[in-house]
């Protein structure tokens, strides 16, 4: 968490460096879909996870000094991930719905003959995600908080519509509790991280 607030606090003083530059300030609607997979270090506790798709949708901001392409976006998206864990026939989810806040430090190639139709653009940053309902597989839970880094590239086609596509890899250990058959197994010795890619459209205005 100290990490993300130093981030957040690198990327407000961005903000005042660009204001001070004449950047480029926008706002608008992100949408798109989403594969992830639940990611177990250690399969002594007989779980397993396969890729679920999901869908994302907010709203979001972005920063640009114009002729560097050097800028940065913000966002709020209410995200809905299928996190289904199975151990033999039984299976559930361990949180499916998500408040995600991804800060991205994105750059904008400048090729002046097509910069007014199509626009690549790379991007990397954090995301912290919130979750917001309860596992509904019994004995199994994870932290309400999960952390990530994206990394991605994408369009930028006629100044307004962005495309974009990118890898979540996930940082923390997310499990909280799980049983385990092995008793010489610790609940510190099972990692689980939450991976995941995804595809979105924004509009911005």
């Amino acid at each position: 968490m100290k990490n993300l607030k130093h981030l957040i606090i690198v990327a407000m003083m961005a903000v005042f460096a660009c204001g001070q530059a004449n950047a480029e300030f926008r706002f608008g609607i992100k949408a798109g879909l989403n594969v992830n997979k639940l990611h177990l270090s250690d399969y002594k506790a007989n779980l397993n996870s396969d890729n679920q798709c999901g869908f994302t949708a907010g709203v979001m901001t972005e920063f640009t000094v114009p002729v560097v392409g050097i800028g940065f976006d913000l966002s709020l998206m209410y995200t809905h991930m299928n996190n289904e864990i199975k151990e033999g026939i039984n299976e559930g989810a361990v949180g499916k719905n998500f408040l995600e806040i991804p800060l991205n430090l994105k750059y904008k190639f400048n090729i002046p003959v097509i910069n007014s139709i199509i626009r690549p653009m790379v991007y990397t940053g954090p995301t912290m995600a919130l979750k917001l309902d309860k596992s509904t597989f019994e004995g199994i839970s994870t932290k309400t908080v999960q952390m990530g880094w994206n990394l991605g590239l994408g369009l930028e086609l006629f100044k307004h519509l962005q495309v974009s596509g990118g890898y979540t890899f996930g940082m923390n250990n997310v499990a909280k509790k799980i049983p385990v058959l092995d008793n010489n197994l610790n609940i510190g010795d099972i990692k689980v991280k939450n991976n995941y890619w995804t595809i979105t459209a924004a509009y911005l205005f």
